[in-house]
């Protein structure tokens, strides 16, 4: 298994996010109780109960490109018939939809080619509610910077707002993810590292590097960078 899935596989979720990310976000986009929603890029599938909670009549979609966290959403959702898993491309879904939950997931294709793919996917009215890597600052430490290199676009708050919007979507609501949905990501991982440490691989041991690394950024520096979230209107 590749170090970084033998690092993550069986927690809770990949990324920053709790439930009450979910109400903020749900709780502006108004969603039908019978809302079809899709659940892209769902990890393990940590929101789904969350979603279904706000649309108790609905149905998930639920993508991942991974395998084994479409695994994971089977053995946690198997038995519900309103959560359908499948492993795709998110991009790829058809429609029609009432809402696209989208957490931290929207950075691979990019904003406004994601936002352009799910458009003719939505049903009238529908909605995105998304989380996205933002600066907080307009100079992040170098640090920072160099951490990110390789993630396409990042800038402020407003930057992000402007793409949506140049997608062609109305943006309803918007804030910076609070920092406890950042602990709720992390607190596990941190256990997950202390319980990999002994007797890890040289591939293992880079990966709990990285990990540790990665975390103490966000501590040493969350003022300069962290998570948006948007609630987006369908054009």
């Amino acid at each position: 298994m590749d170090a970084f899935f033998n690092l993550h596989d069986g927690l809770p979720r990949e990324g920053p996010g709790d439930r009450e990310s979910l109400d903020w976000a749900l709780s502006r986009a108004a969603i039908p109780r019978d809302a079809a929603i899709l659940d892209a890029g769902c990890g393990p599938g940590a929101d789904i109960a969350g979603l279904l909670d706000h649309a108790p009549e609905g149905r998930v979609l639920a993508l991942d490109t991974h395998a084994p966290f479409i695994a994971a959403v089977e053995r946690g959702f198997g038995d519900d018939p309103r959560v359908t898993a499948r492993c795709g491309d998110m991009l790829a879904a058809t429609g029609p939809f009432d809402l696209i939950w989208c957490a931290g997931a929207i950075y691979g294709p990019g904003v406004e080619a994601a936002l352009s793919a799910w458009a003719p996917q939505m049903r009238a009215g529908g909605t995105i509610a998304f989380s996205q890597l933002i600066w907080r600052v307009p100079e992040p430490p170098d640090a920072v910077r160099r951490t990110f290199a390789e993630v396409p676009r990042i800038g402020e708050l407003t930057d992000l707002v402007a793409q949506v919007e140049r997608a062609g979507w109305r943006v309803q609501a918007e804030r910076v993810l609070p920092d406890a949905a950042w602990e709720t990501y992390y607190r596990p991982l941190e256990t997950r590292v202390q319980q990999k440490r002994l007797g890890a691989s040289p591939e293992l041991r880079d990966a709990i590097a990285a990990t540790e690394a990665e975390i103490a950024l966000w501590r040493r520096h969350r003022d300069s960078f962290g998570y948006a979230q948007i609630v987006a209107a369908a054009p």
